[in-house]
């Protein structure tokens, strides 16, 4: 199933349990989600391509939304509150030769150091799967959806797509590439996923406010797992487990992704808490996610060959 970006497909700025899903498909089934990303001040000049569902969404929007142009939801059959969905990204996919960069003043992790918006428009080369940058060298891509999402709960109400939490959102993980999987809690029937924020590429910690935000195809396996215990994101690369811990505080954020690989380090070798911990501190590696979500991330990656016992 491909899911187009367009008006009557994305939401932009928000999410909301109440959404109507735009596609339904079975577990375990593939789909392809195409996005887009940025408002019309966002849009370069002449001579690259703009797709076109994005200016039709911007005709059917309001400018001064904040947040991000999403697609979805997807729903899945047999999803309900108290399931996890693994969400296996199989393919990410450049659809525009250009993407943007922008500071904004009273914004990023130095909102008082740069008074004067910049906005930056970045070359793309999805053949070589590089960027140009205005000082002549090329950045290498490594394109991810910077917002993967199930629905909030219905109690929240209708909330920014802007700050990371608990049913995923706006992660800004750089290591949820092709190959990797996401694990998100269900809250609401059917899951109801959504993905946008395309990224070219990002550093951790997202510095500025923005990465290469950029317009994106992905394709994902969207899984309904009843044997997996899981309240908060989790993911898994082909080589390291990754807790996450998203909160206004840095210093909360590492207790909560800590937190986190304790248990799964304890669960995953039937070793005590002490053990664990041991362990993280010794194997484990904490990095800054984001620091400009206004929530902030942090995530623990652990290397699978830690958690293999020789016995």
């Amino acid at each position: 199933m491909i899911v187009e970006a367009s008006p009557d497909n994305c939401h932009w700025g928000y999410f909301d349990a109440t959404r109507d899903p735009v596609a339904t498909i079975d577990s375990g089934s593939e789909v392809t989600i195409k996005t887009v990303s940025g408002g019309p001040s966002m849009l370069p000049a002449d001579g690259f391509h703009i797709p076109p569902e994005l200016l039709a969404i911007h005709a059917m929007g309001d400018a001064s939304i904040t947040g991000h142009i999403l697609t979805g939801p997807v729903a899945i059959k047999g999803a309900m509150p108290g399931d996890v969905l693994q969400v296996d990204i199989l393919d990410v996919r450049l659809r525009q030769d250009w993407g943007y960069n922008v500071i904004r003043p009273l914004a990023g992790t130095l909102p008082l150091d740069f008074t004067s918006p910049c906005l930056t428009h970045i070359p793309l080369d999805a053949s070589a799967g590089t960027g140009q940058m205005p000082w002549g060298s090329t950045l290498t891509l490594s394109p991810f959806f910077g917002v993967m999402a199930v629905a909030p709960p219905r109690s929240w109400g209708r909330i920014s797509t802007i700050e990371p939490r608990a049913h995923g959102g706006n992660l800004d993980n750089r290591e949820l590439v092709a190959g990797t999987t996401l694990f998100l809690p269900v809250f609401e029937e059917g899951a109801l996923f959504s993905c946008g924020d395309g990224h070219g590429a990002q550093g951790d910690g997202e510095v500025c406010v923005t990465a290469i935000e950029t317009a994106l195809t992905g394709t994902f396996r969207l899984t309904v797992r009843r044997d997996l215990d899981l309240s908060y994101p989790e993911a898994e690369t082909p080589t390291h487990f990754i807790t996450m811990g998203m909160h206004a505080d840095l210093d909360i954020c590492v207790e909560i992704a800590l937190r986190r690989m304790i248990t799964l380090v304890s669960k995953g070798l039937q070793i005590s808490r002490e053990q664990a911990y041991m362990l993280c501190s010794l194997a484990g590696d904490l990095r800054i996610t984001q620091t400009v979500n206004r929530e902030k991330g942090v995530h623990m990656m652990m290397s699978k060959t830690h958690l293999k016992t020789d016995t």
